[in-house]
């Protein structure tokens, strides 16, 4: 199957520059948006075209790009007379980069069986930065064919696409990512109270720890940051405690225990009191701060 024609669902700060790489890249490209007035700014800086509804961006697409909100924003464009599915093609692929339940992955790779069309769950990460710059990280579940089929369009936007497993995978596979960065970045919130408490140099600690087993992504783009008191940026912490939340009851279900992830999901709840919905998942220091 040769890949031409594509239709990207949802535009926000990761699938806006994720759809325009598909543009620069020479596809024709077909875009949808819940807020119409985004899609036309799309359209305005990129070669391609805003469409009405889902069903029509998605009509004669080869393969279909969805990147939305959470397992019921998923639904309500894949759904419907004026859904996805509504207007795909036979043969056709749905890719759902959303971050969602290994359920939800389930059910639409089941909808789009029935509908005669392949369907691959493929959550991102990397962050608003990571999309921009066509640097993102893509954890893919489904049949090993379709993968081989949509991986050299997966690359246009992405520096690392691996095949994880049979549908579901992918969604697991993010859920783990999360699971990682929470406790990372707990860990390193703890740190920088307890050097701040006892009064040494943080930033000098930093820069003698970050070159040792301490290190990581987490240490090298947020310690100074966090020290700052600056969290307008990046990753909110809305959004990681909608994926944290994922993850719990993924666990739940299959009777396996979280106990930090538990803990840190709590402590994000706490973010949120204080008023940090949207600041980044650093924030975490915050709780100590204002205590």
């Amino acid at each position: 199957m040769s890949v031409k024609k594509v239709a990207f669902i949802g535009l926000g700060v990761m699938g806006f520059p994720m759809a325009g790489h598909l543009a620069h890249a020479g596809l024709s490209v077909n875009v949808f948006n819940r807020t119409e007035a985004k899609a036309k700014r799309w359209e305005s800086q990129y070669p391609g075209s805003a469409h009405a509804t889902p069903k029509e961006a998605a009509t004669d697409a080869d393969v279909v790009f969805i990147c939305v909100g959470n397992d019921d924003d998923v639904r309500s464009v894949m759904y419907g007379d004026e859904g996805i599915l509504a207007g795909l093609k036979e043969g056709a692929i749905v890719v759902d980069h959303t971050t969602a339940s290994a359920e939800l992955a389930n059910e639409l790779a089941e909808a789009c069986l029935e509908h005669g069309t392949g369907f691959l769950d493929a959550p991102v990460s990397g962050g608003q930065a990571g999309a921009e710059n066509g640097a993102l990280t893509v954890m893919v579940g489904g049949d090993a064919a379709t993968f081989a089929i949509i991986e050299p369009v997966l690359k246009h936007y992405a520096k690392c696409v691996q095949h994880i497993g049979s549908v579901g995978s992918g969604q697991q596979a993010k859920m783990m990512n999360q699971i990682c960065i929470a406790g990372v970045i707990q860990g390193l919130a703890e740190a920088l109270q307890f050097g701040q408490k006892v009064g040494v140099d943080c930033e000098a600690v930093v820069a003698a720890i970050s070159q040792g087993a301490a290190q990581s992504w987490q240490m090298d783009n947020r310690a100074k940051t966090m020290l700052s008191g600056e969290y307008d940026f990046g990753f909110a912490v809305d959004w990681m405690r909608k994926d944290l939340g994922i993850a719990l009851n993924e666990a739940r279900h299959r009777g396996v225990s979280l106990p930090l992830t538990a803990l840190v999901d709590q402590f994000y709840a706490d973010v949120q009191q204080l008023g940090g919905g949207r600041n980044d998942t650093s924030s975490l220091l915050r709780r100590f701060c204002d205590e």
